[in-house]
């Protein structure tokens, strides 16, 4: 998974986010992104913001065990894009 975050992160920086697959995209509320990984090893989540410019920054990474997005997940990703923007 960790080699899939990263080969998104290479997509991302050289071709932008529609270079993604439609799948590994989903937007979650205001400001927040989730870019969905899978791999031998589970599921897992980065959510991220677009700050300035073109910088992205990814906000929480977690492993995915349950169907939503579990919502202390989404409190600190809040939390910490108040920070970032």
């Amino acid at each position: 998974m960790q080699g899939r975050f990263l080969r998104f992160a290479e997509i991302i920086q050289q071709a932008g986010f529609e270079a993604l697959p439609r799948e590994a995209v989903k937007h979650l509320e205001g400001k927040l992104w989730e870019l969905r990984i899978s791999g031998r090893d589970g599921i897992s989540r980065a959510i991220y913001v677009t700050a300035a410019g073109r910088r992205v920054v990814v906000l929480r990474v977690f492993i995915k065990k349950t169907q939503k997005t579990p919502p202390r997940e989404l409190e600190i990703a809040r939390q910490r894009a108040k920070e970032v923007l």
